[in-house]
């Protein structure tokens, strides 16, 4: 049995949390930017924290699974 959960989080968080995409934090000529497709080193960091916070959440603390046959 494979655990797909790790993987679909991860995918997902990484999608959401693609800096300039959805949002940006912080922004380039404000704190909170959306939809601008533009990033920054800043930014980068940021949203590499937040990704991995919420990933450990989500797969160590909440322990979401789904397994396959």
């Amino acid at each position: 049995m494979a655990d797909w959960g790790p993987v679909a989080v991860a995918v997902v968080l990484f999608v959401l949390l693609s800096p300039g995409l959805l949002f940006q934090f912080p922004g380039n000529s404000r704190t909170l930017e959306f939809s601008n497709l533009e990033t920054s080193g800043r930014s980068i960091l940021i949203h590499t924290f937040i990704f991995f916070g919420l990933f450990a959440l989500f797969t160590v603390v909440i322990r979401v699974h789904i397994y396959t046959d």
